[in-house]
């Protein structure tokens, strides 16, 4: 297929669907989305209800919500630094943290001005060479090139006052941490597409060389989730675990080599805290030491208090694919896209965002 209506073609669909539901008739089975944009696809075309003998949960699959509630405190502990400016996406600002939100620091008169690229927080700290300028980097593989290249270009220029805030975290570890848990039963993966076309498919070998499970790279339309779908439940019938791409129009099994040797000349791996998931050894991303003038992590006291998520909140549960939105007792009650109380409701591609929208 080459264009983009064959992946929205009726009558394909419900040729995938007849085939799904002829190799899925024994046993219940759970598979993981583990992206944020494969979440919302999901819920928004209605492939869960289609097949009642496949569970769809969805993963730790989105940048946003997995930040810890320790580190949004941070965040909002630089926005009262003197001199100082916070650049950010703006799918950060309604994050809550354990007492604020960058929102709310905005409402109380503090610098935080939101931008589209990375490169826009360079411009800035050009424009203000008397303040300095933090970029909050939140994301996953997807992003961290783009901010390795911010970096270089801050070095190229002798840009001084620009630093970068680093919550970036990497896929493949968290899967790994959610396999060994044990906390819940998967028997197969729909991997994150726009991360797999930086680093590939090579990454995800372990899951069924270590675990015998399939893993599937796949798109957003409905036509790929559904051809996802149908490899692995012929993966699993015939009991050969593998690692496929069906989104091979974007995705190779090398990834993004320029990209990837961009992301490894700047940053490297870290572990890092994980809304619901904790720590996770080599699963983060921090500046080499060669590029350490731009960590605002050594450049400022960023120490807070750890405190516990809100009350009833099952953001943590929801991220680890233990329970569903539809699961936590704020759901639609107190918690909303208008006053979330924890992050899954807050990003776009968060998992009880896109339950309240579409479910």
């Amino acid at each position: 297929m080459k264009y983009l209506d064959e992946y929205r073609d009726p009558a394909l669909a419900k040729q995938l669907i007849a085939q799904i539901r002829k190799l899925n008739k024994g046993r219940k089975i759970r598979l993981m989305e583990v992206c944020g944009s494969h979440t919302v696809a999901i819920y928004k075309a209605g492939i869960r209800d289609l097949f009642p003998n496949i569970d769809l949960i969805s993963g730790p699959g989105c940048p946003v919500c997995v930040t810890s509630t320790g580190d949004i405190d941070r965040v909002i502990k630089l926005t009262t630094m003197p001199d100082s400016i916070l650049t950010t996406f703006g799918d950060m600002v309604k994050v809550p943290g354990s007492n604020s939100s960058l929102q709310q620091q905005i409402s109380r008169g503090a610098d935080v001005r939101l931008v589209y690229s990375s490169f826009d927080s360079l411009q800035i700290a050009k424009d203000n060479p008397n303040k300095r300028i933090i970029f909050l980097a939140v994301g996953f593989e997807t992003t961290a090139p783009t901010i390795a290249a911010t970096v270089l270009e801050a070095k190229k220029e002798g840009i001084e006052n620009f630093y970068i805030l680093c919550f970036h975290k990497l896929v493949p570890p968290a899967m790994k941490a959610l396999l060994e848990g044990e906390q819940i039963h998967i028997d197969g993966f729909i991997c994150p597409g726009h991360v797999s076309v930086i680093i590939g498919s090579k990454p995800y070998e372990f899951i069924p060389k270590e675990y015998k499970l399939p893993a599937v790279i796949t798109g957003f339309e409905s036509i790929d989730i559904l051809q996802a779908l149908l490899v692995i439940l012929t993966r699993i019938n015939e009991n050969h675990p593998a690692v496929e791409i069906p989104y091979s129009r974007v995705v190779k099994p090398e990834g993004n080599p320029l990209a990837m040797k961009r992301m490894q000349e700047v940053f490297q791996p870290c572990e890092a805290t994980w809304r619901g998931l904790g720590v996770i050894p080599d699963s983060g991303l921090k500046l080499r030491i060669k590029f350490m003038h731009y960590d605002a992590h050594q450049n400022y006291d960023l120490s807070v208090e750890e405190k516990p998520e809100p009350a009833g909140c099952e953001c943590g549960n929801i991220l680890k694919g233990i329970k569903r939105p539809t699961d936590c007792p704020l759901f639609k009650k107190i918690c909303n896209p208008q006053h979330p109380v924890g992050p899954c409701m807050v990003s776009t591609e968060g998992s009880c965002a896109a339950a309240y929208k579409y479910s």
